[in-house]
């Protein structure tokens, strides 16, 4: 499955809250929760481990409880998630909680990535919810934003 026009505007959103949070200091992700038909935001975040001091800090489960309370339900079935970084296993668990319908991400994480990289939490059939997964949605400027930010971190 490919992105559609709106998947690729959402995802420059979430690059645009990244840029964001690089400047605030934080690692530099961003996340946005739309409904897949509508294209209405209905949630946006950045990191904000740094800020908070907030080890679950993290853009996208920030923004999924966020759009959850707006929409006074905790099950997003109808929803999409624009995300830069492929999530963690906490937020992977979030997602599959959640029962995010599909999910898109930009850079793979060699680390601790959970949706394909190192695991593959959003399609393991033991579990009671599976999203529709996109990788590598715009990935070179959400890649390049993470590369730069650890390059200058270092420098200074």
């Amino acid at each position: 499955m490919s992105p559609t026009e709106l998947d690729l505007t959402m995802m420059a959103r979430a690059i645009d809250l990244a840029r964001q949070a690089s400047g605030l200091g934080e690692v530099p992700i961003g996340a946005i929760v739309y409904h897949t038909q509508t294209g209405e935001v209905f949630a946006q975040a950045s990191n904000r481990r740094e800020r908070d001091r907030d080890p679950a800090g993290h853009a996208e489960f920030e923004a999924i409880r966020r759009a959850c309370r707006r929409l006074g339900d905790w099950r997003l079935n109808d929803f999409s998630l624009a995300v830069t970084l492929e999530p963690c296993v906490m937020c992977a668990g979030a997602i599959v909680n959640a029962r995010v319908g599909r999910v898109l991400y930009g850079a793979a994480d060699p680390k601790a990535g959970a949706v394909r990289t190192l695991h593959r939490l959003l399609e393991d059939p033991r579990l009671n919810h599976r999203a529709v997964v996109l990788p590598g949605v715009m990935e070179k400027p959400c890649a390049a934003l993470l590369t730069d930010f650890f390059r200058n971190l270092r420098r200074a």
